[in-house]
């Protein structure tokens, strides 16, 4: 399905962009995947083997998208897709309930989650410009954008960062559609992966997301839960949609849940 795509993964060295960069390479994609901390950098290269590049870099930091774009030009000929999935919890920035939450988490948590997007998205969307062809963009959301779980999941400013990447993402969808850009969303339920593992190694949270999440055993989602829709979306089947977000999620935006 991505055979001769050229595809550039921010976020891609760990979680969900790792399990992400493999299924694009077995779909036959040349990738570059930029990580934050360069040991997870060489743990990914040597995971993902000829067809990547693995870069290190903040993606918070202006230039890092455009680096990895280039080199993705450089090194393959070619670029026809970004997919951003860095991000993550700011619990540890104080970000939490609005009551007890701090200015500086705030904007730490932002940063981390929305900055990061637009500087990317930014990027591939003056390089598609530039070459004057079409590309897809792919962003990471998450359900508590738009499914709050107030008990268990309360870090208010990560929840506002993933609310404003749909509409971010939609309003760029709208903008760019005549040039051929597509830009599409996945909002995720809680994926094991090394961002989740405050909920992964608690039973209260566990025993809810048994409820919450009830596909498939009623366990918790798998990175490789999202690689399928991720390649439809840089994939020239999703040729003929924009603006669209999706949730893999297990059922939690349809379920209830309970504990």
């Amino acid at each position: 399905m991505l055979d001769k795509k050229n595809i550039v993964i921010i976020g891609g060295t760990t979680g969900l962009g790792l399990s992400a960069a493999k299924a694009f390479i077995t779909n036959g994609a040349n990738v570059i995947v930029v990580g934050r901390k360069q040991e997870s950098v060489e743990e990914a290269q040597n995971q993902l083997g000829n067809k990547a590049i693995a870069l290190t870099g903040d993606a918070s930091t202006e230039g890092v998208a455009e680096n990895a774009i280039e080199q993705c030009i450089n090194k393959f000929g070619g670029f026809d897709g970004l997919y951003h999935v860095a991000g993550g919890s700011g619990r540890k920035l104080g970000d939490g309930p609005l009551h007890e939450l701090t200015l500086d988490g705030w904007n730490k948590t932002l940063e981390l989650n929305l900055t990061s997007l637009m500087l990317s998205n930014r990027a591939a969307i003056r390089k598609f410009l530039e070459l004057n062809k079409g590309g897809t963009i792919l962003n990471m959301g998450s359900v508590l954008g738009f499914s709050p779980a107030p008990a268990h999941f309360s870090t208010h400013t990560y929840a506002a960062a993933k609310s404003a990447i749909i509409g971010f993402s939609k309003s760029l969808a709208a903008y760019y559609a005549a040039h051929n850009i597509r830009v599409n969303v996945i909002a995720p339920a809680v994926i094991e992966t090394p961002m989740a593992q405050r909920a992964a190694k608690d039973e209260s949270i566990i025993n809810y997301l048994k409820t919450k999440q009830p596909l498939d055993g009623r366990r918790i989602g798998k990175p490789e839960d999202v690689d399928g829709l991720a390649v439809h979306f840089m994939s020239d089947q999703s040729k003929y949609t924009t603006g669209q977000m999706i949730a893999v999620d297990g059922g939690w935006s349809v379920s209830e849940g309970q504990g």
